[in-house]
């Protein structure tokens, strides 16, 4: 058994937002655009229509402010920080759909016009055995139980009827030599924190060379 853990890639959505006010009517267009009849957004948080509206907005304000009259640059700005913070919401809701079909995620967040990134995340590291590099020897792995925790290892040759002691550790993994070479060796661990021992944990099975 391999002691690797299984990665997950999660689709994670990136706004990407124009640096430039007037640059954001453009970018924002194209996501209503992509999102308008998507089967994969059925009901998009904030609507498309009010996202509309605060684009036609901000694209009135951006024109106003070229003319420097007084009060209208404020106005962009505040029509731009509102728009920005719908596109927030909305970010929030692309991502809860992705999130509801994990496999498809990249291509969903891809469909509203958004950018994606990928971040790579570990499943917990679940108890496992595998030969070591020497004969007779066997290299175990178990979860991490806590920041300060011991550990305890155990092993069986007679399908689990009797248990041997081997070498406590500090860390959780460990290498077991001695082992009967040709035979089904039966290993087993229980972590010692300062709130006292778990349980042992299910036994996993090995080949030894």
């Amino acid at each position: 058994m391999s002691p690797t853990s299984r990665i997950v890639h999660h689709a994670v959505v990136s706004l990407k937002l124009p640096t430039q006010v007037a640059a954001l009517v453009p970018y924002t267009r194209g996501i209503v655009k992509a999102m308008t009849g998507n089967p994969a957004f059925p009901n998009p948080t904030p609507t498309l229509a009010a996202i509309t509206t605060a684009v036609d907005g901000l694209q009135g304000a951006v024109t106003a402010a070229l003319t420097r009259a007084t009060g209208t640059v404020a106005i962009r700005n505040e029509k731009h920080t509102a728009l920005v913070q719908l596109l927030v919401q909305l970010k929030a809701y692309i991502q809860a759909q992705a999130d509801a079909n994990p496999e498809n995620g990249a291509s969903i967040i891809q469909s509203a016009g958004v950018g994606v990134r990928k971040t790579v995340t570990r499943r917990a590291r679940v108890f496992a055995a595998k030969p070591g590099a020497v004969s007779g020897t066997a290299k175990l792995v178990a979860a991490t139980a806590a920041h300060r925790a011991s550990y305890e290892w155990e092993y069986s040759s007679d399908g689990g009827k009797t248990w041997i002691a081997a070498q406590p550790t500090l860390q959780a993994r460990t290498t077991v030599s001695g082992l009967p070479s040709a035979s089904t060796v039966q290993f087993r661990y229980r972590a010692v924190t300062k709130t006292g021992a778990t349980d042992w944990s299910a036994p996993v099975s090995l080949v030894m060379q």
